[in-house]
């Protein structure tokens, strides 16, 4: 099956979804369809409805700029990735652990999903077991006009967002 297309498939199963454990359950069988390292995958209105319903930390994992220019989710942290080298790495831990326990639902959320696939792959391996990649991103794919909000993302979705 192409990847994308089951994300699209399982994006339209969710919207019926209404308990955290039948999403976070759809999003480990995205997570065996994609053959992710970390616990799972979430679409953007899943994510939405799992930090509302307060199942789920939902942590921005952008840089300080984008977070306060671009939007943000009202009431996230903001935890920069800055790739997998040691030094960033080891502090983006640390405030992670600061922010979430390691047992706990965490979705990680950045532009487009790949800084956050990456982020949960090493949060995964330093013990993060619930952590989950918000598919899309905030901002989502950048389109053939190379800008980013008209095909999919946080935004496009239509779900709360705030600019500082």
């Amino acid at each position: 099956m192409d990847r994308f297309q089951g994300q699209l498939e399982h994006a339209a199963e969710a919207q019926s979804v209404a308990r955290p454990d039948e999403v976070l359950e759809l999003a480990h069988v995205r997570r065996t369809e994609l053959g992710l390292t970390y616990a799972g995958a979430v679409t953007p209105p899943e994510a939405w409805q799992l930090f509302q319903q307060q199942a789920a930390t939902l942590i921005d994992v952008r840089t300080a700029p984008e977070f306060k220019f671009v939007g943000h989710v009202p009431g996230t942290a903001n935890i920069e990735w800055h790739g997998k080298d040691e030094v960033p790495r080891t502090r983006f831990l640390q405030a992670l652990r600061e922010a979430a326990a390691p047992d706990s639902v965490v979705l990680l959320i950045c532009r487009s999903g790949v800084r956050s696939h990456f982020a949960a792959g090493i949060a995964a391996a330093a013990g993060f077991e619930r952590v989950y990649n918000v598919l899309e991103g905030f901002e989502g794919q950048i389109d053939t006009c190379k800008q980013r909000g008209k095909i999919n993302g946080w935004r496009r979705a239509g779900l709360p967002w705030v600019q500082d």
